[in-house]
């Protein structure tokens, strides 16, 4: 028999409005929205005005994505944000074309505006969800899910703990204490089901207080960055400030872009869909991709990349328990008031990575686990043995590949590589669809 998650609250459930506030503002705490702007303003060298420029477009563009999503597309409890992949190319593009001071910005955001645009009408066409249920039953959707948790755990060790600034050692002490208050939080939720409620849905919270406390009496947390931060400030590097123009090289290589991020948004939708007991309809299918498509344009005319189904926000359901859509609308208010409270958000950017880390290790456990019991409650056959074993064997490599091999291979073989998640989904398509069907284990 089929076993479902425990939910406290189901995506449709009234919660109270205080209550939907600080469970949004988990969700943005949990989500390190702030770090991909930050490592392209890094890669372009840009200035202070266009690093906050940058990061305020990334903030509106994940609020109203979110929104977007959750209350009129897909309908699910789903939290954009913007993804890693994009990153390199993005640079690249700008570099190629002259620069931030000539029209490498414009050229960029042409390009983002037309896979934008493709997107929402492959959504429009129906076709989209034709494609999932031809491509993707549940042996390569559970497979998809546990590549997404798998390919973010390295991420979650290594860039947010082993590799990040500062003392290694404080590192793993401040992630160690982290996780360990989130552990402690979910087992009192456990053991006294009256403060369930309490411990379980703000288990998150608690956790990333407590480290973060933990931090600033270890002299870790950043407090002249809030201070000098200002208080409010409008978004000033909009479409409008960078213009707009369209290359045909670089909106080809967008398009390639688009179709990976695409794969990697499929295994989100599978993973939340698993985690609040849901099958996603055809119509969802399609409108969550037409949602995608108005994310990603309105991040575009914001003056930022892509913005994406966040795979994070289902680990924090399995932790939570708390799938309420106003939760994840709330989440979306946060960040559009984060686009424009500075000094807000230069608190949450002060957050130590090694904080983060200690929960984000925990969420993609969770997110995997999610996988795996997908595919435990299947009837799987011989052929499945390798549907699902090669994409995870994939997923560990590509995350494991050294740098110079990547960096040796052509451009766009690079992004693809560069996103696990985007190969594991392809091999385990491919698979289903060569493979044999023979007797079931």
């Amino acid at each position: 028999m089929e076993e479902k998650a425990q939910l406290l609250v189901g995506p449709d459930e009234k919660i109270s409005t205080t209550e939907a506030t600080l469970l949004g503002l988990q969700h943005v705490l949990a989500m390190d929205v702030y770090v991909p702007p930050i490592i392209l303003a890094g890669m372009l060298a840009m200035g202070a005005a266009d690093s906050t420029g940058l990061l305020q477009a990334t903030f509106l563009a994940a609020g109203i994505g979110t929104i977007l999503q959750t209350a009129l597309f897909m309908k699910m409890p789903v939290s954009q944000g913007p993804s890693f992949v994009p990153l390199s190319a993005a640079a690249g593009v700008v570099m190629a074309s002259g620069g931030l001071k000539g029209a490498g910005m414009a050229t960029l955001l042409g390009a983002l505006v037309v896979g934008a645009v493709l997107l929402i009408l492959l959504g429009l066409s129906g076709v989209f969800q034709k494609i999932i249920n031809y491509l993707v039953p549940a042996v390569v959707g559970g497979t998809i899910i546990t590549c997404v948790g798998l390919s973010l755990i390295p991420s979650a060790l290594n860039d947010n703990i082993f590799e990040a600034a500062g003392n290694v050692y404080q590192n793993m002490e401040l992630a160690t204490v982290t996780a360990l208050t989130l552990l402690i939080c979910v087992g009192i939720s456990i053991r006294f089901p009256r403060v369930q409620k309490l411990f379980k849905a703000g288990s998150i919270v608690i956790a990333l207080l407590v480290g973060t406390a933990l931090s600033a009496s270890m002299g870790r947390f950043d407090w002249h960055s809030v201070a000098t931060a200002p208080w409010f400030s409008l978004p000033q590097r909009t479409i409008l400030h960078w213009g707009i123009h369209f290359d045909l090289t670089a909106i080809f290589t967008f398009i390639i872009i688009y179709a990976i991020l695409t794969t990697e948004t499929t295994g989100t939708w599978f993973a939340m869909g698993a985690v609040t007991n849901h099958t996603i309809t055809k119509k969802q299918w399609n409108h969550g991709i037409v949602g995608e498509g108005l994310s990603c344009l309105i991040a575009a005319f914001a003056g930022t990349t892509p913005v994406t189904g966040y795979s994070t926000n289902a680990g924090i359901i399995s932790i939570t328990g708390v799938a309420s859509k106003r939760a994840f609308i709330s989440a979306g208010c946060w960040f559009i008031l984060l686009g424009f409270f500075t000094k807000l958000s230069a608190f949450l950017a002060a957050i130590p990575a090694p904080v983060i880390g200690g929960v984000f290790a925990i969420i993609t456990v969770t997110i995997m686990l999610n996988g795996l019991n997908v595919i435990r409650n299947l009837d799987t056959g011989e052929s499945d043995i390798y549907v699902i074993g090669l994409p995870i064997i994939l997923t560990i490599a590509l995350v494991l590949l050294p740098k110079h091999v990547l960096n040796a291979a052509p451009q766009m073989l690079q992004y693809l590589l560069g996103s696990p998640i985007a190969i594991a989904a392809i091999t385990a398509i491919i698979l289903n669809i060569l493979m044999p069907r023979r007797q079931h284990l």
